[in-house]
């Protein structure tokens, strides 16, 4: 070990678990950002989060990290490669900005979760309030319950599955995200339609319930996308811009 990676390591307590009731989420965070330390531990647990913000934000390495508890807004944001669950429920912008990897929400998810992300897959066990899958840009979302009011807004790729029920205007202002629910969709925003479910899409969305881990059955989906009318502008079509 060179004394510049000796250096970094003796800046940052070697530790796979942060009790947040005693340590702080910046020194977790802070080991969490630090290659070397990464390097050696894997496996990481946070115990206490007690809703606190900002969990296990920005990773950039290949290592899981379970969170015993109830965590506040932006868990696992920016992630990265990361795997991240937690055993609680998230608050706002779960997931928000995630580039790759995989955030598993054991409990429910309030507003915009998965937000702006894109790569990866976020599971959602529970419900997932407004706003899910805001302008999404290629994640995969899957939520094991229902979501709530402008859910995919201006979603631009990327997969959104929910097993539940949809709020209000869902998919507004739509690109090329494709959703699939299951359950009853109380309106549609604008320039998002119901599409033909074909065995192309009943075998993508096989294989994204099966990576989330639940057992249902695709063919009890409904497939929404775009009508891609809002494109271009039309002046006919001024008020739904």
């Amino acid at each position: 070990m060179n004394s510049a990676v000796a250096e970094q390591l003796n800046k940052v307590e070697l530790k796979n678990t942060y009790d947040l009731s005693v340590d702080s989420i910046r020194d977790l965070n802070q080991a969490l950002h630090t290659p070397e330390v990464v390097a050696e531990i894997t496996e990481w647990t946070v115990k206490n989060p007690a809703g606190q913000h900002n969990i296990a934000v920005g990773i950039k390495a290949p290592v899981k990290v379970t969170i015993d508890g109830h965590a506040g807004y932006y868990c696992a944001g920016m992630n990265q490669e990361a795997e991240v669950i937690v055993n609680g429920n998230v608050g706002v912008g779960v997931a928000e900005n995630m580039m790759s990897g995989y955030v598993h929400i054991k409990g429910n998810a309030s507003q915009a979760a998965g937000a702006t992300a894109h790569g990866g897959l976020l599971v959602i066990d529970g419900d997932a309030g407004a706003r899910c899958g805001i302008s999404m840009k290629g994640v995969d979302i899957v939520v094991g319950g229902s979501i709530g009011h402008m859910s995919c807004f201006m979603g631009q790729a990327g997969r959104l599955v929910v097993c539940g029920d949809a709020g209000d205007a869902l998919g507004d202002s739509l690109y090329e995200t494709r959703i699939y629910v299951k359950g009853v969709v109380k309106s549609l925003g604008s320039d998002c339609i119901e599409k033909e479910m074909r065995e192309e899409h009943l075998a993508e969305l096989a294989e994204l319930l099966e990576k989330a881990g639940f057992d249902e059955d695709p063919k009890a989906f409904k497939r929404y996308g775009s009508a891609r009318q809002l494109y271009n502008f039309k002046v006919d079509n001024a008020s739904a811009y």
